[in-house]
């Protein structure tokens, strides 16, 4: 998969976790709804370190954390 899915499907999962939805996710980091939704959505396909680094705050989580998933094994990504 491509690493923008892999975002995808674990900050889908992060907020199904956390019982969150995007608009509230939006309202915790300030980022758009547009740029959260377009993340959620997989349409997001240049995901900086910084929008990164705001969602795992409002989700009140380490990058740590989001990043450990087995969407991130080498295996499971695309060159």
């Amino acid at each position: 998969m491509q690493l923008n899915e892999a975002i995808c499907k674990r900050l889908n999962e992060l907020l199904e976790m956390k019982k969150m939805n995007g608009y509230q996710l939006s309202t915790r980091t300030g980022l758009p709804k547009s740029t959260i939704s377009n993340i959620l959505n997989c349409t997001y396909n240049t995901m900086s370190l910084r929008v990164l680094h705001e969602i795992c705050q409002g989700l009140q989580i380490s990058m740590t954390v989001f990043f450990d998933s087995p969407y991130f094994e080498e295996d499971n990504l695309e060159p």
